[in-house]
């Protein structure tokens, strides 16, 4: 009998007999561990605990606990989901059914409309076959038995399916019982190890295979969860991201609107766009202190630069596309208006003759780009046609990577630290398989950054086969309020671009040398991340990004002059300030301006015109107190400077 070696993750070796399965080994190595476990890894691939192990090999026995288990729950419950379905419905059709952030969801064909009163049947339906607690198979078939079983079966979709499957990749299929449907896998050893966490969420349409003209489909989403304890928190979590939905906010505090007329275009009031402009002078401040050169560069460009960059041959269908006549010139003239800046940023450092003395150079873009979005994936600020990134591009020599870097994470954490995030996590992302340049330029840039990415002391986990077409990257990804995460900066390291584009510097051996160019941002998009913030601050915005930064209100006419007066001096102080002198009782006029979420709310009635003093009642707080005019003007005005302009006082 052949022997294997296996590799536990604390390093230490076992052999083992050639055949031995997963159960097998977590057995010989505790009961309890036999007990616990749901699937195993065998060098960072996830398998079905049954399987052989036929040669050496890294392995991890995972178990319900682990992060990579829930990611089986939710395959698992998707399965079970289906199963209960066609039991309830007869002549329903399965589709396709992945895991999805949070979830899972299934595409069923059917002629009859679920509704979402069907949920309690088929979630009973779902406890019931999870209580059978029946295990998970697994069977090779050929491609001639799979398409003749689910022919014979009405199932037309899954011969479709069978017939997608490339020549020479199993067809495996996965039963539980009776039910048995095509799937990759892996699964957990039994039904019952899915547990009563889940539920069903909404119900969606969907076209087969994504297309339009396709059979249409219905989709059922669900969420499944370790225990009882995380299903709840989620579901909290889902009814406090309602309450801080950006789209209602902006509506309430009168900031943008979207119309069918331009979809994912946003169209921004007085309110959202003075909130715009303050987050954008803080950041062009931060920028100039850090040593960048803003520049701008054309909306429109030839195609012939998109080819060069290679983004035309891997974006062109996010690409808007303009065509014109030109005198002189048979054909028409294809131009792109610019889903992102990189190559535009080229052709300025391409201009004039570049020394290494002139490195690093970095280039500041506060770059309007469009990218086309499918109208069902837009969602208000968060996903747009039309975007603005606080984009910028270093180009520098490969020995002042590190040192860019350490630089960037330094600038990054301080400018998210300004915004209220403090909890960041990094994410190394390395070749993806559609890539451009040869492997030997990828293992230099990723050594390189990796190498940068240590030296910056900042822990990282890896996101394998992610990186840009052009270079491994750096994503930063935050946690807002209520724990939810967001991919916000990153820094990409690129030996291609600069390739492709002829860029070159004169060493200091006089000869030319290729830059190195160093992608990133820090917000991402203007747009997307004034959707986070105000979705992390539930509208209450810190005084200083605050669109409206007070309001003076009144309890009776005859403190209007005095209200005026006040309005007056905070606005000449700098502050963003309105007067509301309307005629309506001091509580409502309050209470509308809570719900528009201003910061400070100054209320004047006749004592505080008489004593010279101003009610000062802040966003959240039924307290209020009264203060000296010139105090409460000091205190605010400190109170709404921006963090790094209180950082020079």
């Amino acid at each position: 009998m052949m022997m294997i070696d296996l590799t536990f993750p604390d390093g230490s070796k076992r052999q083992f007999n050639a055949g031995v399965t997963g159960v097998e080994v977590a057995e010989s190595i505790a009961k309890s561990l036999a007990k616990k476990a749901v699937a195993m890894t065998l060098d960072g691939e996830l398998s079905d605990l049954s399987d052989p192990i036929e040669a050496d090999a890294a392995i991890t026995i995972i178990t319900r606990d682990d992060l990579q288990a829930l990611e089986l729950i939710r395959h698992d419950s998707a399965h079970v989901m289906a199963e209960a379905v066609q039991a309830l419905f007869p002549g329903t059709q399965v589709t396709i059914g992945p895991v999805i952030e949070n979830g899972f969801y299934y595409d069923f064909f059917r002629n009859e409309p679920f509704s979402t009163d069907d949920f309690a049947a088929i979630e009973d339906k779902m406890r019931e076959i999870i209580k059978r607690d029946l295990p998970f198979t697994k069977s090779v078939w050929s491609r001639d038995k799979a398409k003749q079983v689910f022919e014979d079966m009405g199932e037309q979709f899954k011969v479709e399916l069978v017939d997608a499957i490339p020549d020479g990749e199993d067809l495996k299929i996965y039963a539980q019982g009776d039910w048995f449907d095509l799937c990759r896998g892996p699964h957990m050893p039994s039904t019952g190890k899915i547990g009563n966490a889940f539920k069903l969420m909404k119900l969606a349409g969907a076209y087969w295979r994504g297309n339009a003209k396709g059979p249409q489909l219905q989709r059922i989403y669900g969420t499944a969860w370790r225990d009882e304890k995380g299903l709840k928190q989620y579901l909290t979590m889902l009814e406090e991201a309602e309450k801080r939905d950006h789209r209602r906010l902006g509506r309430e505090m009168s900031l943008f609107h979207f119309q069918e007329e331009a979809p994912g275009m946003a169209f921004w009031h007085p309110n959202g766009w003075t909130l715009y402009r303050v987050l954008q002078d803080y950041m062009r401040r931060r920028l100039n202190d850090a040593g960048y050169r803003e520049i701008s560069t054309p909306q429109l460009m030839d195609r012939k630069f998109w080819e060069a960059s290679g983004h035309w041959e891997k974006y062109r269908e996010h690409m808007f596309i303009a065509e014109v006549e030109e005198e002189g010139h048979e054909e028409k003239r294809v131009a792109a208006l610019k889903p992102m800046n990189c190559p535009c940023h080229v052709q300025i450092f391409n201009q004039g003759i570049k020394s290494y003395r002139d490195l690093p150079l970095r280039m500041a873009e506060f770059g309007s780009c469009h990218r086309y979005e499918p109208s069902g994936a837009l969602h208000g600020l968060m996903r747009v046609r039309g975007f603005t990134q606080d984009d910028a591009h270093i180009f520098c020599t490969q020995d002042q990577i590190t040192g860019e870097v350490k630089d960037f994470c330094a600038l990054l954490q301080s400018i998210y630290a300004d915004l209220g995030f403090t909890d960041v996590q990094v994410l190394f992302a390395d070749r993806p398989e559609v890539r451009v340049g040869s492997d030997a330029v990828w293992d230099k840039a990723e050594a390189s950054l990796r190498e940068a990415a240590e030296a910056t002391g900042l822990p990282f986990d890896y996101n394998p086969g992610d990186g840009a077409f052009y270079g491994p990257k750096l994503d930063f990804v935050l946690k807002d309020a209520i724990g939810r995460e967001w991919q916000t900066g990153t820094i990409q390291c690129d030996f291609n671009l600069p390739e492709r584009l002829d860029a070159n510097y004169v060493g200091e051996d006089g000869e030319k040398h290729r830059p190195v160019m160093l992608h990133r941002a820090i917000l991402g998009s203007f747009e997307r991340f004034i959707g986070i913030l105000i979705e992390d601050s539930a509208g209450r915005l810190p005084l200083w990004l605050a669109p409206v930064q007070a309001v003076v209100t009144t309890i009776t006419s005859d403190a209007d002059d005095y209200a005026r007066d006040v309005r007056d001096r905070l606005s000449a102080a700098g502050l963003r300030v309105e007067a509301d002198l309307r005629n309506e009782k001091i509580n409502y006029k309050v209470r509308e301006h809570s719900v528009a979420k201003v910061p400070v709310i100054l209320v004047a009635g006749r004592r505080e015109a008489e004593e010279g003093t101003i009610s000062v009642r802040r966003l959240g707080s039924k307290e209020q107190s009264v203060l000296a005019l010139d105090e409460a003007v000091a205190q605010i005005c400190d109170e709404a400077r921006a963090p790094d302009l209180k950082r020079l006082s």
